[in-house]
C-alpha cells in the first residue's frame, strides 16, 4: 500500500523542536517499510498549491499526517488536514476541527470548562487589558498556539496580584511564545501524561506516565520547559524522567485520570491517537492542562514509551494507527 508520510517542511536553521519532525518522518517511514508498505515522505510548506500538486499524482491510499507546524507556526497545524479533506485523501490522526480546537489552548480550555472539567483558571491578553481583578497566587505564562514547551522556562512563572504587572509580563513574553500569550494559574503538584490510542471507534488509554522532578532545588519551578525537552546538556533534561511505576495508593487517582482522558477524547472528537496532560494539586484534584491531538511519535517520545509499556513495538504502534485510519475510511467517518 502506498502511504505518504506528510511532515513539517524543516529548514536547516530550524531549532531542535522543529528538526524532531524529520526524525519522526524517518522513523514512521521505516516502520511502514518494515511492514510491507511503500512510504513516500512529503514536506508541507506554506505553499499549499505546491503540496496539492505533489500529492495528487501520488494517489496514496493513505496519508500519515505528522504535520505539527508550518513555517514554525503551530497555529497553522490545521492546514494539513484541511488540504487532505479537500483532496478527499484519508489520513491518520484527528480531523481538522479537533486539531484546530486543541491547538488553540484558550478554545480548548473554554470547551473543557463548559463541559464541567477542571482546567486551571486563565487570563488572556484581552482579559489583562480590561483591568479585571486577579486572585493572589502564581501564574505561568504560556503560548496560546505553540506546543513543545516553546518559550516555557523558569521566568514563565510569576507571582502577583496586580493585573497590570500580569499584562506587562504577557506583553514582554509574547515574542518568544509565538506572538500570543495567556496567563494560567500555576498548579503546584504532580504532572501526568495520559496517552490515548484509537481502536475501531473506541479509545484505549495506554499506561499513565508521571513526570518526576528529580533533585530540583528549593524554589526552582517544577515544570517541563523547553530545556527539559530539547537541551540534551541541561539539568532539566536529565532530571525530568517519566515513570510508569505507581504505589497501590495511586490506583483511584490513575483511574480518575483515565476516565477524564476518555471524556476529553469524546469532547474534542479525537481520532487515531492523542495525549492529555494533567497537573494533580496537593488536594489530589486533577486539572487538565492541555490536549495534544497530534503528539510526537519519535522513538524516544512519551507516547511511544507508553505504547511500549503497553506491549507494542514501534512498528506495531505505527501499523495500528494506519489500520485505525483505514477502518475510519471504510466506515466513512469524519
Amino acid at each position: 500500500m502506498r502511504i505518504v508520510v506528510l511532515h513539517n517542511d524543516v529548514p536547516d536553521s530550524a531549532p531542535p523542536d522543529e528538526k524532531d519532525a524529520l526524525l519522526q518522518a524517518e522513523a514512521v517511514s521505516a516502520a511502514l517499510l518494515n511492514s510491507g508498505h511503500e512510504a513516500i515522505k512529503v514536506p508541507f510548506p506554506l505553499d499549499i498549491r505546491r503540496v496539492i500538486d505533489e500529492l495528487r499524482p501520488l494517489r496514496p491510499a493513505l496519508v500519515f499526517n505528522l504535520v505539527e507546524s508550518i513555517e514554525g507556526q503551530g497555529r497553522l497545524i490545521y492546514l494539513a488536514p484541511t488540504v487532505l479533506d479537500y483532496l478527499a485523501l484519508p489520513y491518520t490522526g484527528s480531523p481538522t476541527e479537533a486539531l484546530f480546537l486543541t491547538s488553540h489552548k484558550l478554545a480548548a480550555k473554554r470547551r473543557l470548562k463548559e463541559a464541567g472539567m477542571h482546567t486551571p483558571p486563565w487570563y488572556s491578553m484581552h482579559d489583562a487589558s480590561t483591568g479585571v481583578s486577579i486572585p493572589e497566587g502564581s501564574f505561568i505564562i504560556k503560548s496560546v498556539w505553540e506546543h513543545a514547551s516553546i518559550g516555557l522556562e523558569d521566568d514563565s512563572i510569576i507571582r502577583t496580584t496586580d493585573i497590570r504587572k500580569l499584562q506587562l509580563e504577557l506583553e514582554n513574553q509574547k515574542g518568544k511564545l509565538g506572538g500570543e500569550a495567556f496567563a494560567e494559574k500555576y498548579i503546584e503538584g504532580r504532572e501526568f501524561n495520559l496517552s490515548l490510542l484509537g481502536k475501531r471507534g473506541d479509545v484505549e488509554v495506554l499506561p499513565p506516565a508521571e513526570i518526576v522532578f528529580k533533585d530540583f532545588p528549593a524554589g526552582k519551578p517544577r515544570i517541563v520547559g523547553y530545556r527539559a525537552k530539547w537541551d540534551h546538556g541541561a539539568f532539566e533534561y536529565h532530571n525530568t524522567p517519566r515513570s510508569f511505576n505507581f504505589p497501590e495508593g495511586d490506583r483511584l487517582l490513575l483511574e480518575t485520570l483515565k476516565a477524564i482522558s476518555r471524556s476529553c477524547w469524546g469532547l474534542f472528537g479525537l481520532w487515531g491517537y492523542a495525549r492529555v496532560d494533567f497537573r494533580v494539586d496537593q488536594e489530589g484534584i486533577p486539572w487538565v492542562l492541555e490536549i495534544n491531538a497530534n503528539p510526537c511519535l519519535a522513538p524516544d517520545s512519551g507516547f511511544v514509551a507508553a505504547a511500549e509499556k503497553h506491549g507494542l513495538t514501534y512498528t506495531e504502534l505505527i501499523v495500528g494507527i494506519v489500520e485505525e485510519a483505514l477502518w475510519r475510511k471504510k466506515k466513512n467517518l469524519p
